[in-house]
């Protein structure tokens, strides 16, 4: 039986999280990790950022998922809007 929240992933038991986006559960190498700096998302490329963190899949129709369900304040836990222009940059050019 494979354990709760992990995946045997080349031979490796890897941590799941799930993207804000489409809400799929996948291997954590896989997505993008996100916090929030001064009301800024901004995008965690080395994971070492302090705070709490959203998982998203670094493509647009994931990005356009998690804004139109207002997914954003609801994984950070903050209240009020959120400025994206670093993740949308960020994805326009990882898709580009």
């Amino acid at each position: 039986m494979r354990p709760h929240g992990k995946l045997e992933y080349g031979g490796q038991v890897t941590p799941l999280r799930t993207c804000v986006g489409c809400r799929v559960r996948t291997v954590s190498s896989e997505l993008l990790r996100l916090v929030v700096v001064e009301g800024v998302i901004v995008p965690d490329l080395r994971r070492r950022l302090p705070g709490r963190g959203a998982s998203l899949h670094p493509t647009p129709s994931c990005l356009q998922l998690a804004e139109r369900r207002r997914a954003f304040p609801r994984a950070f836990r903050v209240a009020g809007p959120l400025d994206l222009s670093l993740v949308r940059d960020h994805v326009e050019r990882a898709a580009g």
